[in-house]
């Protein structure tokens, strides 16, 4: 099976686009899902979480404060690599796991970090990074998520810039557009998966490249 690498900046629109090709047939397998499994209500990774940094980042429910931990790891960058020990096996795990069962024409990896961290691309035989300008990642995520601005900046300031997940990408969506332009995209990117699901060459075609 194909197995595409699906990334992009915060607030970049991973999301909505991995959705998209879900709908159109794509098996998604979502790292940020699995890694939300692992530290909620009685998640497998909590008790390692509680070893590991005590219950200041446990939330009365039981799972992972993540507000606070994600201040608290951007401060500490050990504290950081210690947390990411923790979860990343086990999301690699959970999500090799999905890849076995999948059962569509093709697989979507949905990784964040995709290039920063390289634990999925020896998984992946393609790479597809989902686009915008810096200002709509900005506005999305604070309009999504409640953080302030410059806090986005700095998890921004944290990810590969844009230009060098554009040169790394072998495939990319541009959402800086309208949804009917991002609809088109996909269908597009669809069904030249689909025409290369059984294997697939270096060169991707002009329109599965973003519609600038």
């Amino acid at each position: 099976m194909l197995v595409v690498g699906l990334t992009g900046g915060i607030g970049s629109g991973k999301t909505t686009a991995a959705l998209r090709l879900g709908a159109l047939g794509a098996t998604l397998v979502d790292t940020d899902e699995i890694s939300r499994g692992l530290t909620g209500p009685g998640g497998a990774a909590m008790q390692a979480v509680r070893d590991a940094f005590g219950e200041r980042f446990v939330s009365g429910d039981g799972a992972l404060d993540r507000a606070a931990m994600r201040a608290y790891a951007f401060e500490d960058p050990v504290a950081r690599a210690r947390l990411e020990s923790i979860l990343h096996p086990a999301i690699r795990a959970q999500a090799d796991q999905a890849l076995a069962h999948a059962t569509g024409p093709y697989a979507i990896v949905v990784v964040p970090l995709l290039f920063e961290s390289r634990g999925y691309l020896d998984r992946v035989q393609r790479t597809l990074v989902v686009d915008c300008p810096e200002a709509l990642q900005e506005s999305r995520t604070a309009a999504r998520s409640g953080l302030a601005v410059a806090e986005v900046r700095r998890i921004m300031a944290a990810q590969w810039p844009r230009w060098r997940r554009l040169q790394a990408a072998d495939d990319v969506i541009w959402n800086g557009g309208d949804e009917a332009g991002l609809v088109a995209q996909c269908e597009r990117l669809h069904a030249f998966y689909l025409g290369n699901a059984g294997g697939i060459g270096p060169q991707s075609p002009p329109s599965a490249r973003g519609v600038w």
